[in-house]
């Protein structure tokens, strides 16, 4: 069992195909949530510990990539 605090897990985001060729930083906010962010998309993303929030900014990451990839043609916005 773990106590706050005793949980200082570093994250590497290369462990994540999405985050090969990102530029991620990591921070916790004034409110204790774990901030991860891309530097190269801009794309961020939060969690409650640091793993989560590299996890949810792969996930980001790749939706966004995916959304960029899209060509099926609608200029609708």
């Amino acid at each position: 069992m773990s106590s706050d605090g005793d949980e200082t897990e570093t994250v590497d985001p290369d462990e994540y195909d999405e985050l090969v060729d990102a530029d991620v930083e990591t921070w916790v906010d004034e409110n204790g949530l774990h901030i991860a962010e891309d530097e190269i998309t801009g794309v961020s993303s939060q969690g409650p510990d640091e793993r989560t929030a590299v996890e949810n900014l792969a996930a980001a990451v790749d939706t966004h990539r995916e959304a960029d990839e899209d060509t099926t043609g609608d200029d609708w916005l």
